[in-house]
């Protein structure tokens, strides 16, 4: 019987180079395995009642984004930290080869920005299979289904909405890296958005002027105010008259 491999002589991912592409990217770590002060365990955020971290945070996106629909906050606070989860998993893939679990990340909301994350530092892994199926599981699965799930335990919204937000926040992510690393993310992306539950949310488009994204939902950020406008991968064309509802 072949001994079971020593963790603490395994290569561990840098990933500080996480950091370099931008702060949605980045991923603290060190060796000592503790995290910084303040941070909690991540499964908090996915608490559900009126005093959850995430409840709490709806309600500090309404008052900035001046909108007394919760479920406006609600949509583009789940579409920020989609786009989050989706940077540290697709950068960590792209750059390092490797795709954290975050089974054991902890999390840190500030007042501005996109939350901090801390994670022990975990072994290189390139037998564990394909990085698509990796991300799909690690991310998808183990972060994107509880948070969905959060978000709709604060403020009702469709599930059709949530998984344009998943996919609207994976084509984000695909055209920031594609500005440092040209073309390496696209197959990884493109394979995530052609299988449930993501597949039917919305149409990548690849071509040598770079990629463009058009999602089949609304994340409601024009109803934010009367000069919000579309975002550039809505799928309406202008802006929906404030009764129509029925269409997320």
């Amino acid at each position: 019987m072949n001994p079971a491999p020593d963790q603490s002589r395994q290569p561990r991912p840098d990933y500080g180079r996480l950091a370099a592409v931008g702060p949605y990217f980045a991923l603290d770590s060190n060796a000592t395995g503790t995290p910084p002060p303040g941070f909690r365990p991540l499964p908090e955020l996915y608490g559900t009642g009126p005093d959850a971290p995430l409840a709490a945070r709806v309600r500090v996106v309404a008052q900035r984004l001046g909108t007394a629909e919760l479920r406006v906050a609600a949509s583009i606070l789940h579409l920020g930290l989609a786009a989050r989860f989706w940077s540290v998993g697709i950068g960590s893939a792209v750059l390092l080869g490797t795709v954290p679990t975050l089974e054991q990340a902890w999390v840190r909301i500030p007042d501005q920005g996109p939350i901090d994350l801390w994670t022990p530092p975990e072994p290189v892994r390139p037998d564990a299979g394909e990085l698509v199926d990796r991300l799909h599981e690690a991310v998808l699965i183990g972060l994107l289904e509880p948070l969905a799930a959060a978000v709709r335990a604060a403020v009702p919204l469709s599930a059709r909405l949530l998984r344009g937000n998943e996919a609207s926040a994976l084509a984000g992510t695909l055209r920031v890296l594609d500005a440092h690393v040209p073309g390496r993310a696209t197959e990884l992306v493109s394979g995530l958005l052609d299988r449930p539950p993501l597949a039917g949310s919305g149409t990548l488009l690849t071509g040598p002027r770079g990629t463009a994204f058009r999602r089949t939902s609304c994340c409601l950020y024009y109803r934010t105010g009367p000069g919000a406008g579309l975002c550039g991968d809505c799928c309406f064309t202008r802006p929906p008259a404030h009764r129509n509802r029925s269409r997320n």
